[in-house]
């Protein structure tokens, strides 16, 4: 694996005669300073390797760099005395996908110390366990771990056994977390948004019961009705860990991803149920909300740069909500 921090991704259009008020994130993200505390912070996982172990269409290694190139010319609305961090990326090299998973931990462990938001730039969804460890490791004697929710949008519920013992993939981090809150003693409190029965198997489904799992079904995300269900499982949350794979999306809105899905959750209501979530997190550093990501984002298949457009809207969202704290 390999640490790295490229900032030529981040240009865009300058509105000079604007002043301050016009200014757009290529103008404002920095790397992270030693006096620096509670800001968003962004952190690269370009890994590939856990889409491979699992079958699926490689490419979300370029993710990382893609993503912060669409997010480049976005307004920044964070006001003159707040910027986004940009914590550089940790890469994956070769099969030393669970060497990149504790390296990814370490860093984000360290935002986290700080009092930042980290935002994870996937990359495959194997960037939920290294995730996961990292979480654990900062917030391992705090009460915001006993209760904590994962709230995953996502057509994939991400329980897959390991086809290799101690191999995980994109398609395995959401069993690997549960089995290691149960080895910690703690309840699995998973809910996932616009999961798709075409997309998971009679024996994914017998998991997620087996585990507890919330599910609310890309058709029934749709409605009304799931407003309250998500409302209800954020207020009993101690603390939230919030990972958006782009694949709940419909395949015309968000063809760069490894799997495609066969519906999908259409965007306007994906982001409404987004910001339900975030709202009921609360804002900036006291709030609920501890970890968040973007998965899945596989540059190759992009056409039109759709996918990585929606993604950068996904992480708008979530920095947007932050910054109001």
């Amino acid at each position: 694996m390999a640490w790295s921090n490229d900032g030529s991704a981040w240009s865009g259009r300058v509105d000079t005669v604007d002043g301050e008020p016009g200014r757009r994130w290529h103008q404002v993200v920095r790397p992270p300073a030693r006096h620096d505390n509670g800001a968003v912070a962004l952190l690269g996982f370009a890994c590939d390797t856990g889409v491979t172990r699992n079958h699926g269409r490689p490419g979300a290694a370029g993710g990382p760099r893609e993503l912060r190139r669409a997010l480049a010319n976005f307004a920044w609305q964070g006001g003159p005395h707040a910027v986004p961090l940009d914590a550089g990326d940790v890469t994956c090299e070769g099969a030393s996908l669970e060497a990149a998973q504790l390296e990814y931990a370490s860093h984000l462990a360290n935002l986290l110390r700080d009092g930042h938001l980290g935002v994870g730039l996937g990359g495959g969804h194997e960037i939920a366990w290294a995730a996961y460890q990292g979480l654990a490791q900062s917030f391992a004697a705090s009460p915001r771990l006993e209760r904590l929710g994962i709230i995953n949008f996502d057509a994939h519920l991400d329980i897959r056994l390991p086809e290799t013992a101690g191999q995980g993939t994109s398609g395995t981090p959401f069993l690997q977390i549960a089995e290691a809150r149960a080895a910690a003693g703690l309840p699995f409190r998973y809910l996932c948004i616009g999961a798709s029965e075409t997309s998971n198997t009679p024996a994914l489904l017998r998991r997620a019961a087996s585990l507890g799992a919330d599910v609310i079904y890309d058709v029934e995300a749709a409605a009304r009705d799931a407003d309250g269900h998500v409302r209800r499982f954020v207020e009993e949350s101690s603390g939230v860990y919030l990972t958006f794979c782009l694949d709940v999306l419909p395949p015309d809105v968000a063809p760069g991803v490894s799997a495609p899905s066969s519906l999908g959750l259409a965007p306007h209501r994906a982001v409404e149920l987004l910001r339900l979530v975030l709202a009921g997190c609360g804002h900036g550093p006291r709030g609920k909300l501890i970890v968040a990501d973007v998965a899945e984002l596989s540059p190759r298949h992009d056409e039109g740069g759709r996918t990585a457009r929606v993604a950068a809207r996904v992480v708008y969202e979530i920095a947007a909500s932050w910054l109001r704290g």
